[in-house]
């Protein structure tokens, strides 16, 4: 916890290589403070196949999943940071968005919890 996954056009890939990008997610993630390193998570997803706005426009979209317990501030300043950092990364592709939802603890469950 947590889970940044990203979803973005395939050729994203030929500006920056998914390391890099995964890499400095992660990055923008823990220098916010609000996770412990070892647990942010990092993943990317490419699709050859999409539309944006009626369009095919490149595109970068950051779902965030997070444990409750974030206020709604924190919460938006990790959007504009993660987002500012990827802007800076790509700045010729205008679709790049964030949002963060919450996992609730009392029904959240991993593998190393059971018993």
């Amino acid at each position: 916890m947590p889970h940044f996954i990203l979803d973005c056009s395939a050729n994203v890939l030929d500006v920056h290589e998914e390391e890099t990008i995964i890499e400095q997610v992660h990055l923008v993630a823990n220098a916010t403070g609000l996770f412990q390193e070892n647990d942010i998570k990092v993943r990317l997803n490419t699709f050859e196949k999409y539309i944006v706005g009626n369009k095919r426009e490149n595109f970068i979209h950051v779902f965030a999943h997070v444990m409750q317990g974030r206020s709604i501030e924190q919460k938006a300043d990790l959007s504009k940071q993660v987002v500012a950092k990827l802007a800076e990364l790509f700045p010729h592709i205008s679709n790049i968005a964030m949002n963060v939802s919450e996992f609730e603890k009392a029904t959240y469950c991993k593998s190393t919890m059971l018993e």
